[in-house]
């Protein structure tokens, strides 16, 4: 039998771990909400929402751990994609940082993407709290002021900056992350045993593992929600063969949208 004392105790306990546990559902409902509704937003084209089917962006930023309280760093936004989904979810919140090309005022790729990613910042409110700042592939990179950063991803970048440029900022990326900070990869993979010279754009899952804990990172997981077992990676224009690009235009058309978008690892790293 229990005393009346105890009773009460056991009571207490309950309702404070009922509490605790119902708190816990209101912030994780918080958080899908607040990516669901972004991802919903009338800011973003029907042509970008069109391919979330193929880049998963809730599951992916999740897997991440992202949070809407989070400091953010997307490295090398270009045209926005995740910009438009980050953006609002943080907004009021957290804070977000465009680690992008500078504009050196030549003409090249790089000043105009800067530019174009400058007009589209500028085009909706929901961009306002966005702060951009300059990533040179290659060379050292102030992302965010160090040790600042929650989470720093990059989508489908590894394949333009090489290995000297991927170690560059991984790197980069280390120095912006607080302790426990996270650093999330999306890219192309390159099946085991294919020759990277034959499937272009295409990039190892080992090395691209290899090259993080090197800048000293530890792989905290790896996720198959972007996986494409459709894609075998050796195609006459590279990954572009396939959509959205789709470079060969019409021919062939039909089965390379049968194939959908590339296979993509998605990897988790911690500082």
């Amino acid at each position: 039998m229990y005393t009346t004392t105890q009773v009460i105790k056991k009571v207490f306990t309950a309702s404070i771990i009922s509490a605790t546990l119902l708190c816990s559902g209101i912030a994780t409902a918080h958080v899908h909400g607040q990516l669901d509704q972004a991802i919903a937003g009338d800011h973003r084209s029907d042509k970008n929402k069109s391919r979330d089917q193929f880049r998963h962006p809730k599951e992916t930023l999740e897997f991440f751990g992202f949070k809407p309280t989070m400091t953010v760093v997307e490295i090398t936004p270009g045209g926005g994609w995740y910009t438009e989904i980050l953006a609002p979810a943080v907004k009021g919140k957290g804070k977000l940082y465009g680690a992008h090309y500078p504009d050196t005022n030549e003409d090249n790729y790089f000043s105009k993407s800067r530019k174009q990613l400058v007009k589209k910042l500028a085009s909706d409110a929901v961009f306002s709290e966005v702060e951009l700042t300059n990533f040179v592939p290659r060379k050292a990179s102030e992302l965010a002021p160090a040790g600042s950063a929650d989470l720093v991803l990059t989508f489908r970048n590894l394949h333009n900056w090489r290995d000297a440029g991927v170690e560059q900022a991984f790197k980069d990326a280390y120095t912006a992350l607080k302790k426990g900070g996270v650093l999330g990869v999306v890219e192309h993979r390159l099946p085991e045993g294919v020759d990277a010279k034959k499937a272009m754009g295409y990039v190892s899952q080992s090395k691209t593992i290899a090259q993080a804990k090197a800048a000293g990172f530890t792989l905290a997981a790896s996720s198959e929600v972007n996986a494409n077992a459709k894609d075998k990676a050796v195609y006459p224009k590279g990954v572009w063969t396939l959509p959205p690009v789709l470079r060969l235009k019409e021919e062939n058309k039909a089965k390379y949208m049968a194939i959908g978008e590339s296979d993509r690892m998605t990897l988790k790293f911690v500082k």
